[in-house]
């Protein structure tokens, strides 16, 4: 991310900030799931924006841009997109296994996991294929038509799609969530995206939305500057142990740090 901040009027709805402001309006959250799930959901439930997971010790926590619930407790998280990494698919798998993870406690029986949507809104065709939307559920190798039934739905969708693969109204939505303007709004055939406009030009005209998007901003600066400066200081605690003669093993185990990390940190000194 570049240390220079936007403009809050300077946003689209590819940026986190504006997309989850937006999508925190249980109408319009619930009418963008309608569009591109294409079914009907009768409401959604106390939508929590940039709610964060972080149930193992060690483990890597994660901050979901969108997570609500239906009437149905069908469970939804929708991410933004805009850097396109290599990692995505098993990211979208680890934000599954992690979901999973918090909706249901020890002892419980997993009936009691939901039917569970991750959709990633990507600027990128991940998958070089030209579509709009990419719908991934576990399936039999053998027979095709046989679907496991875990309930788990993975999907990417994909503003720069080509193919006549959707509907008018995704398209167009798609093509709206890099170009927020209040002239491509008026021209839209599509309605939701008016409502939108009228939600993107609330936020963005207010005070304190722009203070609250500018802390963000500074705090999220400063995580980054701290990490960068942790990730130094781990760098030479463990090049020093291992000068002294101390192995792999023995350095991770007396700074509390992985295996990997310490590994890798070495192969990379050795490399130089």
């Amino acid at each position: 991310m570049n240390d220079v901040p936007k403009n809050i009027k300077d946003l689209n709805l590819e940026d986190d900030f504006l997309f989850t402001k937006v999508m925190s309006d249980n109408g319009i959250c619930r009418r963008v799931l309608e569009q591109i799930l294409n079914i009907s959901i009768k409401k959604v439930e106390s939508p929590i924006t940039q709610k964060t997971i972080d149930l193992l010790l060690d483990g890597k926590g994660i901050r979901l841009d969108v997570y609500v619930n239906d009437d149905k407790d069908t469970v939804y998280n929708v991410e933004m997109q805009r850097t396109k990494r290599k990692d995505l698919p098993k990211r979208a798998r680890y934000y599954q296994g992690n979901i999973d993870l918090d909706l249901i406690t020890a002892g419980k029986p997993y009936e009691d996991l939901r039917k569970t949507y991750v959709i990633f809104i990507c600027t990128f065709d991940f998958f070089n294929q030209g579509r709009h939307v990419y719908t991934f559920e576990n399936i039999c190798k053998e027979d095709n038509k046989l679907i496991l039934g875990d309930e788990t739905i993975k999907m990417f969708l994909n503003t720069k799609g080509t193919l006549n693969d959707v509907n008018s109204d995704i398209k167009e939505f798609l093509q709206y969530i890099e170009t927020t303007t209040a002239e491509f709004a008026a021209s839209a055939n599509n309605s939701l995206i008016k409502d939108i406009q009228k939600k993107v030009e609330a936020v963005k005209d207010s005070k304190e939305m722009e203070v609250e998007y500018m802390t963000l901003f500074q705090r999220d600066r400063e995580n980054r500057e701290l990490g960068r400066e942790e990730g130094y200081e781990s760098s030479i605690k463990i090049l020093k142990l291992y000068n002294k003669g101390i192995d792999k093993k023995g350095i991770s185990s007396e700074l509390n740090l992985d295996l990997a990390l310490v590994e890798k940190i070495i192969r990379n000194y050795e490399s130089i």
